[in-house]
């Protein structure tokens, strides 16, 4: 039975990869500092180390204890903060990783899951976005993103080490089953946004733009269910065992939901008011974002089952409604 460690499985996204990797049968371990994920979100099925990526040494024990594949989640991923703290990004994401990757090499770990983002390639020049797109960021998060997979190139032609670079556009939903209760601590993404707002924890919420060139006038995005990613992680594992070549692919719905549209909807499904106000353009928001996925379709296989708009709200209001304890 093979075995991975998963690095930050007790986050939103981490502990959805977790499950999928239980669910198909391996065994893993979580490793997370706990700074953003919560042991709610960590399976008794699953062995728990708590960690960080900045104690190499510690990384290196933990890793030394015979892995045949590793995910790294860990990182600071707000891209607004990152413009203003580029320091605590830099050491975070770009030496936490080199932590990750010479420990990777020391323990003889063959392969690594990396997640990526589609911020690496900044503002679209054409639609939809494929692994060819040119690759701009315009925040320092986005940049730090790009430098690791720049990293994992060069660790792969020197020393061997494979690995799948996967570059989600916006992750949203939650476990089908039910499974995974924990809530994101302090969201910047829409659909936890507006679930706030629908919970009452936020009493309203801004729509920033709506003069946009869109079908509503607000920014169209592409989302894609975070089981569907899951399954991605597992499956890109499974090919670097199998074919022993790295790839990078990216991951989305290949459809684009309004922010309006995904308001409205939220309003019909949950049937709460979401009172939205309108708000000025943020610098830097491209009218659309949609990826093209085809290239994981060809290599893994991969199809989203989960990211349609109904999907995607009805599983996120279940969680909220429990964790607020609303009908």
């Amino acid at each position: 039975m093979l075995k991975i460690l998963v690095i930050g499985g007790a986050g939103y996204i981490g502990s959805h990869v977790t499950r999928e990797f239980l669910d198909r049968g391996y065994t893993v371990t979580v490793l997370d500092n706990l700074s953003s994920g919560t042991r709610q979100n960590i399976f008794g099925e699953a062995a728990f180390v708590h960690g960080d990526i900045m104690q190499p040494l510690h990384l290196r024990e933990i890793m030394a204890e015979g892995y045949d594949g590793c995910v790294h989640l860990a990182a600071l991923k707000a891209a607004g903060e990152s413009m203003v703290r580029p320091e605590a990004y830099a050491g975070m994401n770009l030496a936490g990783t080199i932590n990750i990757l010479n420990a990777a090499l020391a323990t003889g770990i063959p392969t690594m899951i990396f997640s990526s983002s589609a911020a690496i390639f900044g503002s679209p020049r054409y639609l939809p976005i494929d692994e060819d797109h040119p690759k701009e960021p315009e925040n320092f998060y986005g940049f730090t993103k790009l430098e690791i997979e720049r990293l994992m190139e060069w660790y792969d032609r020197l020393k061997g080490l494979k690995y799948a670079s996967i570059r989600y556009f916006n992750a949203a939903g939650y476990d089908i089953q039910g499974r995974i209760q924990g809530l994101e601590t302090n969201p910047e993404n829409l659909l936890p946004i507006v679930m706030e707002t629908a919970s009452g924890v936020r009493k309203g919420m801004k729509v920033f733009g709506n003069d946009y060139p869109t079908r509503d006038g607000t920014c169209i995005r592409d989302y894609v269910h975070v089981s569907d990613l899951a399954s991605a992680h597992v499956t890109a594992f499974e090919y670097l065992v199998e074919k022993k070549k790295s790839l990078s692919v990216n991951l989305g719905s290949e459809t684009g939901i309004t922010v309006q549209e995904m308001i409205q909807r939220a309003r019909e499904i949950t049937g709460q008011p979401i009172p939205a106000a309108m708000s000025d353009r943020r610098p830097g928001d491209p009218a659309e974002l949609v990826a093209s996925s085809k290239k994981a379709r060809g290599l893994l296989g991969w199809i989203p089952r989960y990211s349609d708009i109904d999907t995607l709200i009805d599983s996120t209001w279940k969680v909220y409604r429990n964790n607020f304890g609303l009908t």
